[in-house]
């Protein structure tokens, strides 16, 4: 239509009905099947928000490849439940974690847990 509008429709070439260009490259229903399918797949790690890399450090609690293992487990199994906000705790720490975002807001100790209460979360996991 555009090209039709500025006088520059070339002629010599003929133009490929609309269905075959969508299915060409893959199509828009091909693109759509692979964006739904990833944005189902389960978050691949977790990340600790410049709050909660602050809160470890202060409190020296250790972010240990298996423990981002274990964190991210807990995000999976978080999502499948439908929670949004968790605490993710073992017996020496605890980690408040945004699912949706696989982000940890914030990261408490034993100590520090016995004197809290945990708000505005609606699961908690054990590590």
């Amino acid at each position: 239509m555009i090209q039709r509008v500025s006088g520059l429709q070339r002629r010599d070439a003929p133009q490929a009905p609309v269905q075959q260009r969508v299915t060409a490259g893959g199509g828009f229903g091909a693109m759509l099947q692979q964006e739904l399918a990833r944005s189902q797949q389960p978050a691949q790690g977790v990340e600790f928000s410049k709050h909660a890399i602050s809160r470890a450090q202060e409190r020296g609690i250790e972010v240990t490849p298996d423990l981002m293992d274990q964190l991210a487990g807990s995000v999976v199994r978080a999502q499948a439940k439908g929670a949004t906000n968790i605490l993710a705790m073992d017996t020496e720490k605890a980690f408040i974690i945004n699912v949706p975002n696989a982000k940890v807001i914030t990261a408490i100790t034993q100590e520090e847990m016995r004197e809290n209460i945990f708000t505005n979360i609606d699961g908690a996991v054990f590590l």
